[in-house]
Protein backbone atom coordinates (compact mmCIF):
# COMPACT_ATOMS: atom_id res chain seq x y z
CA UNK A 1 0.00 0.00 0.00
CA UNK A 2 1.52 3.38 -1.28
CA UNK A 3 2.81 5.14 2.17
CA UNK A 4 0.44 8.78 1.28
CA UNK A 5 -2.56 6.15 1.22
CA UNK A 6 -5.30 7.47 3.16
CA UNK A 7 -5.92 6.26 7.06
CA UNK A 8 -8.93 5.70 9.08
CA UNK A 9 -10.12 4.99 12.55
CA UNK A 10 -13.67 3.48 12.08
CA UNK A 11 -14.63 0.81 9.29
CA UNK A 12 -17.90 -0.96 8.21
CA UNK A 13 -17.97 -4.10 6.69
CA UNK A 14 -21.32 -4.00 3.91
CA UNK A 15 -23.82 -7.22 3.93
CA UNK A 16 -25.65 -8.67 1.38
CA UNK A 17 -27.42 -5.83 -0.39
CA UNK A 18 -25.68 -3.09 1.23
CA UNK A 19 -22.65 -2.45 -1.37
CA UNK A 20 -22.34 1.36 -1.36
CA UNK A 21 -22.04 3.39 1.75
CA UNK A 22 -20.76 7.11 1.93
CA UNK A 23 -20.80 9.35 -1.25
CA UNK A 24 -17.36 10.98 -2.44
CA UNK A 25 -15.09 8.64 -1.49
CA UNK A 26 -11.34 7.79 -2.15
CA UNK A 27 -11.01 3.72 -3.36
CA UNK A 28 -7.99 2.32 -2.11
CA UNK A 29 -6.30 -0.76 -3.34
CA UNK A 30 -4.48 -2.68 -0.45
CA UNK A 31 -2.24 -5.51 -0.78
CA UNK A 32 -2.05 -8.08 1.63
CA UNK A 33 -0.79 -11.75 2.06
CA UNK A 34 -3.97 -13.06 1.29
CA UNK A 35 -4.72 -11.34 -1.67
CA UNK A 36 -7.00 -8.81 -2.64
CA UNK A 37 -9.63 -7.79 -0.40
CA UNK A 38 -13.45 -8.63 -1.41
CA UNK A 39 -13.31 -4.70 -3.72
CA UNK A 40 -11.14 -1.78 -3.13
CA UNK A 41 -11.64 0.08 0.22
CA UNK A 42 -13.93 3.22 -0.16
CA UNK A 43 -12.78 6.01 2.20
CA UNK A 44 -14.64 8.59 2.95
CA UNK A 45 -15.36 11.32 5.82
CA UNK A 46 -18.52 11.52 8.03
CA UNK A 47 -18.04 14.61 9.96
CA UNK A 48 -14.82 14.97 11.51
CA UNK A 49 -14.42 10.99 11.63
CA UNK A 50 -12.49 9.16 8.38
CA UNK A 51 -14.73 6.35 7.45
CA UNK A 52 -13.19 3.11 5.65
CA UNK A 53 -15.97 0.81 4.24
CA UNK A 54 -15.96 -2.90 2.58
CA UNK A 55 -18.78 -4.45 1.27
CA UNK A 56 -17.88 -8.16 2.60
CA UNK A 57 -19.20 -10.06 -0.59
CA UNK A 58 -17.55 -7.51 -3.22
CA UNK A 59 -19.11 -4.90 -5.14
CA UNK A 60 -21.55 -6.83 -6.94
CA UNK A 61 -21.87 -10.00 -4.43
CA UNK A 62 -19.68 -11.88 -6.04
CA UNK A 63 -18.22 -14.33 -2.96
CA UNK A 64 -20.57 -16.54 -1.48
CA UNK A 65 -20.16 -16.83 2.19
CA UNK A 66 -17.77 -19.62 2.41
CA UNK A 67 -15.73 -18.02 0.21
CA UNK A 68 -15.01 -14.20 1.31
CA UNK A 69 -11.01 -13.43 1.46
CA UNK A 70 -11.96 -12.56 5.03
CA UNK A 71 -8.21 -12.18 6.07
CA UNK A 72 -7.69 -9.89 3.24
CA UNK A 73 -10.84 -8.11 4.19
CA UNK A 74 -9.61 -7.74 7.87
CA UNK A 75 -5.76 -6.99 7.21
CA UNK A 76 -7.15 -4.36 4.66
CA UNK A 77 -8.94 -2.19 7.62
CA UNK A 78 -6.07 -2.72 9.59
CA UNK A 79 -3.51 -1.66 7.33
CA UNK A 80 -5.98 1.63 7.00
CA UNK A 81 -5.23 2.13 10.77
CA UNK A 82 -9.05 1.47 11.70
CA UNK A 83 -9.47 0.48 14.99
CA UNK A 84 -13.25 -0.12 15.42
CA UNK A 85 -15.57 -1.69 12.91
CA UNK A 86 -19.19 -2.01 12.77
CA UNK A 87 -20.34 -5.51 10.79
CA UNK A 88 -24.23 -4.61 9.63
CA UNK A 89 -25.29 -7.88 8.43
CA UNK A 90 -28.76 -9.71 6.96
CA UNK A 91 -30.05 -12.45 9.04
CA UNK A 92 -32.74 -14.58 9.74
CA UNK A 93 -34.09 -15.30 13.20
CA UNK A 94 -34.39 -18.11 15.41
CA UNK A 95 -37.42 -17.16 18.05
CA UNK A 96 -40.97 -15.88 17.43
CA UNK A 97 -40.42 -12.97 19.54
CA UNK A 98 -37.07 -12.01 17.46
CA UNK A 99 -39.50 -10.27 14.51
CA UNK A 100 -38.50 -9.39 10.75
CA UNK A 101 -37.67 -5.70 10.11
CA UNK A 102 -35.99 -5.75 14.04
CA UNK A 103 -32.42 -5.30 14.86
CA UNK A 104 -30.26 -7.45 17.17
CA UNK A 105 -26.59 -6.67 18.47
CA UNK A 106 -25.53 -10.23 19.57
CA UNK A 107 -23.25 -10.41 22.66
CA UNK A 108 -22.35 -14.24 21.45
CA UNK A 109 -21.44 -16.51 18.59
CA UNK A 110 -21.62 -19.92 17.37
CA UNK A 111 -19.50 -21.26 14.87
CA UNK A 112 -21.04 -24.15 12.68
CA UNK A 113 -19.02 -23.20 9.43
CA UNK A 114 -15.98 -25.60 8.19
CA UNK A 115 -13.28 -25.20 6.21
CA UNK A 116 -13.02 -21.75 6.02
CA UNK A 117 -9.46 -20.23 6.75
CA UNK A 118 -10.29 -18.26 9.92
CA UNK A 119 -7.00 -17.27 11.80
CA UNK A 120 -3.80 -14.94 10.78
CA UNK A 121 -1.82 -17.63 13.54
CA UNK A 122 -1.90 -20.41 11.93
CA UNK A 123 1.61 -20.57 11.20
CA UNK A 124 0.64 -20.52 7.21
CA UNK A 125 2.65 -17.81 6.45
CA UNK A 126 5.16 -18.65 8.80
CA UNK A 127 4.38 -16.88 11.29
CA UNK A 128 3.81 -17.74 15.02
CA UNK A 129 0.88 -19.74 16.13
CA UNK A 130 -1.06 -17.90 18.79
CA UNK A 131 -4.45 -18.74 20.22
CA UNK A 132 -6.27 -15.50 20.73
CA UNK A 133 -8.90 -15.17 24.06
CA UNK A 134 -12.62 -14.90 22.33
CA UNK A 135 -14.87 -15.70 25.41
CA UNK A 136 -16.80 -12.25 24.32
CA UNK A 137 -16.75 -12.37 20.98
CA UNK A 138 -18.17 -8.60 20.47
CA UNK A 139 -16.87 -5.28 21.88
CA UNK A 140 -19.24 -4.25 24.83
CA UNK A 141 -18.56 -0.60 24.10
CA UNK A 142 -19.15 -0.96 20.37
CA UNK A 143 -22.43 -3.05 20.98
CA UNK A 144 -23.63 0.07 23.40
CA UNK A 145 -23.41 2.38 20.45
CA UNK A 146 -25.36 0.13 18.07
CA UNK A 147 -27.75 -0.19 20.69
CA UNK A 148 -28.35 3.60 21.32
CA UNK A 149 -28.13 4.25 17.54
CA UNK A 150 -30.82 2.14 16.83
CA UNK A 151 -32.91 3.43 19.59
CA UNK A 152 -32.67 6.96 18.89
CA UNK A 153 -33.98 5.97 14.82
CA UNK A 154 -36.87 4.50 16.73
CA UNK A 155 -35.68 0.84 15.53
CA UNK A 156 -36.63 -2.12 17.67
CA UNK A 157 -33.60 -3.25 18.99
CA UNK A 158 -32.65 -6.38 20.69
CA UNK A 159 -30.01 -5.82 23.26
CA UNK A 160 -27.56 -9.37 23.00
CA UNK A 161 -28.07 -12.80 21.47
CA UNK A 162 -26.26 -15.44 20.17
CA UNK A 163 -25.98 -15.51 16.89
CA UNK A 164 -25.10 -19.26 14.77
CA UNK A 165 -22.99 -18.58 11.62
CA UNK A 166 -23.69 -21.24 9.24
CA UNK A 167 -22.20 -22.60 5.96
CA UNK A 168 -23.92 -21.36 3.55
CA UNK A 169 -24.55 -20.30 0.53
CA UNK A 170 -27.58 -22.65 1.04
CA UNK A 171 -30.20 -21.92 3.68
CA UNK A 172 -31.19 -24.31 6.66
CA UNK A 173 -33.32 -27.45 6.37
CA UNK A 174 -36.28 -27.09 9.21
CA UNK A 175 -34.67 -29.94 11.13
CA UNK A 176 -31.37 -27.49 11.63
CA UNK A 177 -33.27 -24.77 11.98
CA UNK A 178 -35.68 -26.00 14.96
CA UNK A 179 -32.19 -27.38 16.70
CA UNK A 180 -30.73 -24.10 16.35
CA UNK A 181 -33.71 -22.90 17.40
CA UNK A 182 -34.00 -25.37 20.75
CA UNK A 183 -30.65 -23.94 21.99
CA UNK A 184 -31.96 -20.80 22.81
CA UNK A 185 -30.24 -19.46 19.78
CA UNK A 186 -31.59 -16.44 18.51
CA UNK A 187 -30.30 -15.05 14.96
CA UNK A 188 -28.27 -17.07 12.05
CA UNK A 189 -26.06 -15.67 9.76
CA UNK A 190 -23.46 -16.87 7.11
CA UNK A 191 -20.70 -13.92 7.36
CA UNK A 192 -19.63 -13.62 11.20
CA UNK A 193 -17.49 -16.14 11.77
CA UNK A 194 -14.87 -15.68 10.91
CA UNK A 195 -14.71 -11.99 10.71
CA UNK A 196 -15.68 -11.12 14.63
CA UNK A 197 -12.15 -13.80 15.25
CA UNK A 198 -10.22 -12.26 12.73
CA UNK A 199 -11.17 -8.53 13.91
CA UNK A 200 -9.95 -9.72 17.14
CA UNK A 201 -6.98 -11.05 16.67
CA UNK A 202 -5.56 -7.78 14.44
CA UNK A 203 -6.74 -5.65 17.67
CA UNK A 204 -9.76 -4.12 16.24
CA UNK A 205 -12.68 -3.90 18.01
CA UNK A 206 -16.26 -5.38 16.71
CA UNK A 207 -19.70 -5.40 16.87
CA UNK A 208 -22.10 -6.36 14.37
CA UNK A 209 -25.83 -5.37 13.63
CA UNK A 210 -27.97 -7.81 12.32
CA UNK A 211 -31.20 -6.57 10.23
CA UNK A 212 -33.45 -9.63 10.62
CA UNK A 213 -34.76 -10.08 7.22
CA UNK A 214 -36.58 -13.20 7.32
CA UNK A 215 -37.60 -16.01 10.03
CA UNK A 216 -35.34 -19.39 9.33
CA UNK A 217 -36.90 -21.98 7.51
CA UNK A 218 -40.19 -21.11 8.30
CA UNK A 219 -39.52 -21.11 12.27
CA UNK A 220 -40.79 -24.38 12.96
CA UNK A 221 -44.06 -24.70 14.49
CA UNK A 222 -45.37 -21.54 12.18
CA UNK A 223 -47.19 -21.36 8.85
CA UNK A 224 -44.29 -19.09 7.39
CA UNK A 225 -42.98 -20.15 4.02
CA UNK A 226 -39.28 -21.23 4.02
CA UNK A 227 -37.47 -17.80 3.06
CA UNK A 228 -35.57 -17.29 -0.69
CA UNK A 229 -32.54 -15.43 -1.73
CA UNK A 230 -34.75 -13.00 -3.67
CA UNK A 231 -36.72 -11.87 -0.77
CA UNK A 232 -33.77 -11.54 1.78
CA UNK A 233 -32.23 -9.20 -0.81
CA UNK A 234 -35.22 -7.47 -1.39
CA UNK A 235 -36.09 -6.99 2.19
CA UNK A 236 -32.53 -6.03 2.89
CA UNK A 237 -33.12 -3.28 0.15
CA UNK A 238 -36.37 -2.00 1.24
CA UNK A 239 -34.57 -1.47 4.75
CA UNK A 240 -31.16 -0.29 3.68
CA UNK A 241 -31.54 3.59 4.37
CA UNK A 242 -32.51 2.51 7.93
CA UNK A 243 -29.67 0.69 8.25
CA UNK A 244 -27.70 4.11 6.89
CA UNK A 245 -29.16 6.01 9.69
CA UNK A 246 -28.33 3.79 12.54
CA UNK A 247 -24.35 3.48 11.14
CA UNK A 248 -24.17 7.42 10.08
CA UNK A 249 -25.14 7.93 14.06
CA UNK A 250 -23.34 5.07 15.18
CA UNK A 251 -19.71 6.51 13.54
CA UNK A 252 -20.47 9.65 15.05
CA UNK A 253 -20.81 8.57 18.73
CA UNK A 254 -18.14 9.11 21.41
CA UNK A 255 -15.98 5.40 20.02
CA UNK A 256 -13.33 4.07 21.92
CA UNK A 257 -10.05 5.57 21.72
CA UNK A 258 -7.64 2.70 21.91
CA UNK A 259 -7.29 -0.38 20.16
CA UNK A 260 -7.16 -4.04 21.31
CA UNK A 261 -3.72 -5.48 21.48
CA UNK A 262 -3.28 -7.23 18.53
CA UNK A 263 -1.87 -10.61 17.97
CA UNK A 264 1.90 -11.09 17.24
CA UNK A 265 2.86 -9.25 14.10
CA UNK A 266 -0.17 -7.51 13.79
CA UNK A 267 1.58 -4.58 15.27
CA UNK A 268 0.32 -1.67 14.67
CA UNK A 269 2.52 1.23 13.14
Amino acid sequence: MAADAPRADVGVFGGSGFYRFLDDVTEVEVETPYGPPASPVHVGTLGDRTVAFLPRHGADHQHAPHLIPYRANVWAMHALGVTNVFGPCASGSLQPEVAPGSFVVPDQLVDRTWGRPDSFFDGSLGGPVHHVAFGDPYDEALRRIAIDACRAEGVEVHDGGTVVTVQGPRFSTRAESRWYGSQGWEVINMTQHPEAVLCREAGIRYAAIALITDYDAGLEGTDIPTVTMEEVFAFFEANVETVRKVLFRALQADLPAEPLDPGPGLERA
